[in-house]
């Protein structure tokens, strides 16, 4: 199985068989196991092997298939699947942090991790501080001997910063720190995170893994030490697993994943070059334009510059709604890495929590619309948007 290619792992790895020989993959939709003897259980919950469970709380073979599969798909050890992608990133913190421990994170960060790490985790005594993460210098400023984790994204919602994540990487090690790290925007397939020196990497598997808008769910990947000895113990205790059948909706999305982001992705890119010259824009945010400040370093470490572009539109939150409100093909929601293209604006919305100067100290403005390239087709979706902005 290590010798697969990308497309063959998303549909053969961590298939578990029954006896009936099925092809598609079995739902076991149960919350419980039976033992055929009081000393069998007894062993069970002293020791489980690979294919023995207790719970569905505590592992499934449905839910262990996904976890399988998404493992051999990032080069993981093991992995543990969540109910929603915010509980894999407060899992994989809180599993790991105590009171008086330290957290560097950077600053351009979705608006339900900020919230994790400015309120939850502060509430419980763990500090945290907040860096540019493309200024190098902030980070090594930053973390000191008391770190113990780095966060970030590898390439932030809403403005697409991409981090020099093998730099930060190298300055947390230094230290100790595990490095932990959304790689919801760069995908699984686009960006190799454990190999550029993340020690956990974390996805909301709502997004692209599933793809169609069929069900909440997330991931943690790493060590098997790791996973199994810090994430594993918490989060079956505090009751933030996958259920078996969003497992099973999850093996079919990831079937088609590489598919889907790269037709996504050349998508976004055929966007951005038709638009990043238009005069109704203030700007074109996409990596894959030479103009964005990381192009190079989004160019080294992912294979392709990601699904989703943001426009920021003149005229403010005005022109934004109308620009919105004027799309025909495209929905609004506040979701991503779906095969239907999506549009929606942070300001109002995903980041509508913060600050108006914390809004624009990330480039949050009002005017700033997200982009989520879907599956239809290329030119239909630039007609699209170029109507809408014909409307402004």
């Amino acid at each position: 199985m290590d010798d697969w290619n990308t497309r063959t792992k998303l549909i053969h790895s961590g298939i578990r068989r029954s006896q009936y020989g099925e092809v598609a993959e079995a739902i076991y939709l149960t919350q419980g196991f039976v033992y055929d003897s009081a000393e069998q259980a007894e062993a069970r919950f002293l020791e489980s092997g690979p294919d023995e469970f207790i719970y569905a709380r505590y592992g499934n073979p449905t839910v262990k298939m996904f976890e399988d599969r998404i493992a051999a798909l990032e080069g993981a050890e093991d992995a543990f699947a969540t109910a929603s992608g915010m509980a894999a990133v407060s899992g994989a913190l809180t599993a790991m942090l105590k009171a008086g421990d330290h957290v560097v994170s950077a600053r351009a960060l979705f608006g339900s991790c900020l919230y994790i790490l400015e309120d939850v985790l502060s509430r419980y005594g763990v500090s945290v501080t907040f860096v540019d993460g493309t200024d190098l210098d902030a980070w090594k400023k930053a973390i000191n001997k008391d770190t113990k984790a780095v966060f970030l994204e590898t390439m932030s919602n809403p403005t697409l910063e991409v981090i020099d994540l093998p730099a930060v990487a190298k300055m947390a090690h230094r230290v100790g720190a595990t490095v932990i790290v959304d790689n919801v925007f760069a995908t699984p397939v686009f960006s190799r995170a454990l190999e550029l020196g993340a020690d956990v990497v974390v996805y909301s598997a709502t997004k692209h893994i599933d793809g169609q808008g069929r069900a909440l769910g997330g991931v943690i990947l790493g060590t098997q030490e790791f996973i199994r000895g810090t994430v594993e113990p918490y989060m079956k205790h505090t009751g933030g697993s996958m259920s078996p059948f969003t497992a099973w909706v999850m093996l079919k999305g990831l079937e088609t994943l590489d598919l889907r982001a790269r037709a996504q992705a050349a998508t976004a890119q055929a966007m951005a070059e038709a638009l990043q010259w238009d005069s109704r824009l203030e700007r074109v945010i996409y990596p894959g334009l030479e103009q964005h400040p990381q192009h190079v370093l989004a160019m080294n470490l992912l294979e392709k510059p990601g699904t989703v572009l943001s426009l920021d539109i003149k005229g403010g939150q005005e022109a934004a709604f109308r620009f919105i409100n004027a799309l025909k093909i495209m929905v609004i929601s506040n979701n991503l890495g779906d095969a239907k293209s999506i549009v929606t604006h942070p300001a109002t919305t995903t980041h509508q929590r913060l600050s108006d100067a914390r809004k624009a100290e990330l480039g949050i403005t009002p005017g700033l619309v997200r982009v989520s390239l879907g599956i239809e087709d290329t030119d239909d979706l630039i007609a699209d948007v170029k109507q809408a902005l014909d409307a402004v």
